[in-house]
């Protein structure tokens, strides 16, 4: 049974509407008896009508019919001559009698299928709200938990039984309470293999005293659902329950195809990274190879012939070329690890002020020229943080400023609760907005027209963006107003650190 529909279909006892009825025709008689004078039979006949009306539409059918008749018989009695018998003098008042019992059978009738109605179209108004208001709610669902509580409230809402929403696992199995009564989840078995709903009214198992209803078809079937105390003449609620079940249905559907669609472009764009990592790797590694190889053929087969000078060039370039090949593969493994694996940063307490020296003496052999100034304040807190990978970050910050600049780089490390920004501002020519996100792509190029002469992969920034997003922080791009360009890494501050290491 539906609750909207139950408070219509019992507003009061039957004795108490009865008791009302009779109430409302005394009431109307005592008028009667009042202006018995002033008033015709007719009129008083039509008072009679006015009080049948008014009592159809207050009570069940069966007393409003019980009032009808109790009316007639109680104006025959106190009105139609002779007065105070049952008797009928005249064909005029036993027209007016039989007219009388007529119109308040028909009016009764009416006005009580017009009360019905109007108590159909509020329960369908208001089915119609619920479902709409609980579209809303399924789309902003975020998981299929969520889906099953929100279901469970509606159907509670709507159907005095309890009412029991399960869905399916993986393994085939249903995910049910341990509480959960056995025939219960028999029932839904049992309709989920048919892909049907059962119960009163359905045409399948209708000894049943409850609806078992499926969520979904038999190629996407996603769980069921159990609703006690049910009647087989509830048609509208049966509809109403297998509509709030479809949609549900649907819901899961989407979320499922939501997380088959996110895993395949996960690994759609797993795939063409390693494309383009195997063909960056081809190509630009080609070069700097035959440098190697060039340079160790001419020292291993012409050392006699060469001077001290020659030598000492090749050698140099053997050292130059096999550097520009550790820092390339070094960021090439780190970017293919950090983009394709779910696991988690095993991460340790740092201190910022040892990662920003360690990577400055590690750079100073590139920074000849001292054009690199830090500022880092005392009392820093301590941070969570694979100290490797940010001092990799660090350093191909600096790279890049050393490589595309000229003039001073200022390293600036604040606090700027709640997290701790890292800033690398250079003084060379400003990246232009359209490419503040083209930028942190793997093998984009830093110069403005992509010809520059510098050599490089373009790995660096995307490198440097994967290792910030892997702490949980950003890097971010800015101009700066005296000119250049500023990267910012900002780094998310645990609300715990250790004793005594916060300011």
């Amino acid at each position: 049974m539906n609750k909207f529909t139950g408070k219509f279909a019992a507003l009061q006892p039957d004795w108490a509407q009865l008791w009302g009825a009779v109430a409302l025709l005394a009431g109307v008689t005592g008028l009667g008896l009042w202006a018995a004078e002033r008033l015709s039979i007719t009129s008083m006949a039509l008072l009679y009508v006015l009080a049948v009306a008014l009592v159809a539409y207050w009570v069940r059918p069966l007393a409003a019919l019980g009032a009808a008749l109790l009316a007639v018989m109680v104006f025959n009695f106190c009105f139609v001559p002779p007065r105070w018998t049952f008797s009928v003098d005249g064909r005029d008042n036993l027209i007016v009698l039989a007219v009388l019992l007529f119109v308040a059978l028909v009016v009764s009738h009416l006005v009580g299928r017009l009360r019905h109605q109007t108590a159909v179209a509020r329960c369908n108004s208001w089915r119609a709200r619920q479902l709409q208001d609980l579209a809303v709610a399924l789309a902003e669902a975020p998981s299929a938990n969520g889906v099953r509580v929100l279901t469970l409230r509606a159907l509670e809402k709507a159907f005095v039984g309890p009412a029991v929403v399960t869905l399916l696992q993986a393994d085939g199995s249903l995910a049910c309470d341990p509480g959960l009564e056995q025939h219960i989840v028999d029932g839904m078995y049992c309709c989920m293999r048919e892909a049907a709903p059962l119960g009163p009214g359905t045409g399948r198992w209708p000894g049943l005293n409850a609806w078992y209803v499926p969520l979904g078809s038999k190629t996407r079937m996603q769980g069921a659902v159990y609703i006690g105390q049910v009647e087989a003449a509830d048609e509208a609620g049966r509809e109403h329950a297998q509509a709030v079940c479809a949609l549900v249905a649907q819901t899961l559907w989407r979320l499922q195809l939501s997380v088959h669609m996110q895993a395949s472009q996960a690994q759609a764009q797993r795939q063409q990274l390693q494309a383009t990592y195997l063909a960056a790797i081809s190509h630009d590694l080609r070069t700097p190879l035959a440098a190697v190889l060039a340079a160790a053929t001419a020292l291993q087969t012409q050392r006699d012939k060469l001077s001290g000078g020659e030598q000492e060039r090749l050698v140099s370039s053997i050292v130059r070329e096999t550097r520009y090949l550790s820092n390339v593969t070094e960021n090439t493994l780190q970017l293919v690890q950090l983009s394709n694996t779910t696991q988690t940063l095993t991460r340790s307490w740092e201190s910022m002020e040892e990662i920003v020296g360690a990577v400055l003496l590690r750079t100073r052999a590139r920074d000849t020229g001292r054009r690199i100034k830090s500022r880092v304040p005392d009392g820093l807190p301590l941070i969570r943080a694979d100290a490797v990978l940010l001092a990799q970050l660090l350093g191909n910050l600096l790279d890049n400023a050393l490589k595309y600049s000229s003039g001073a780089i200022e390293l600036d490390v604040r606090l700027e609760a709640p997290t701790l920004q890292v800033s690398v501002k250079d003084h060379g020519p400003a990246i232009a907005p359209d490419k503040y996100q083209s930028i942190f792509e793997p093998y984009a190029r830093g110069d403005q027209n992509g010809t520059s002469a510098r050599r490089g992969v373009g790995l660096g920034l995307a490198l440097c963006r994967a290792i910030a997003q892997a702490h949980g922080g950003q890097l971010k791009l800015w101009p700066r107003r005296t000119g250049g360009n500023r990267f910012t890494l900002e780094l998310p501050l645990d609300p715990n650190p250790p004793s005594g290491e916060m300011p």
